[in-house]
């Protein structure tokens, strides 16, 4: 008679049910540089002005557009994603500090992560469950495969924007005001 292993079965945890009637609750993701903070320099990421960053300009509409869209229809899931090494993370902490980002939004503090390699934001979105997305660089929207909806924000730099054809997937914007009105009308919630 051959004996049975005795002892405890790995359990794999499961998925969350995802049966009929289910649907994701819609979460936004936002960068910061040139979607949030004005862009000074188109070929650096959140390229803050000089030796006085607190004074960069936030992109014209950002502050009302976030505070709607955090209260309706993404109803406190906002987050921010941002490409930033150690001095970027800190200039970025204090400018939404000195701005009083959070406050003026609604978005909550800790809902601020940042990645060292712009590929990064994938997994990020993906653990936060992101299903709308906001960037100002094509090449971080074709890493988010798990988001469904990713827009191009071309408002928040000082250079000319750049032409050509959009893939499929992508939205393009110009305004936080139009990016605002696009999401309320459609359904995102």
């Amino acid at each position: 008679m051959a004996r049975q292993r005795v002892g405890r079965r790995k359990v794999q945890p499961r998925a969350p049910y995802q049966g009929p009637g289910w649907r994701q609750k819609p979460t936004l993701g936002v960068d910061v540089g040139g979607v949030i903070v004005m862009l000074a320099d188109r070929e650096e990421d959140t390229s803050f002005f000089g030796s006085r960053p607190l004074l960069t300009p936030a992109v014209t509409g950002v502050f009302e557009a976030l505070a709607t869209l955090t209260e309706q229809p993404f109803a406190g899931r906002v987050h921010l994603v941002s490409k930033a090494g150690p001095k970027v993370a800190a200039n970025t902490r204090a400018w939404l500090a000195h701005h009083e980002f959070f406050g003026r939004t609604g978005i909550p503090s800790d809902h601020l992560h940042f990645v060292r390699e712009r590929r990064d934001k994938a997994p990020v979105c993906q653990r936060l469950g992101v299903t709308h997305f906001v960037d100002d660089r094509l090449d971080v929207l074709a890493h988010l495969e798990t988001v469904e909806h990713r827009y191009l924000f071309r408002g928040g730099t000082e250079g000319p924007d750049s032409t050509g054809a959009l893939p499929h997937w992508a939205i393009e914007v110009h305004q936080w005001a139009e990016l605002a009105a696009l999401l309320a009308s459609s359904e995102v919630g």
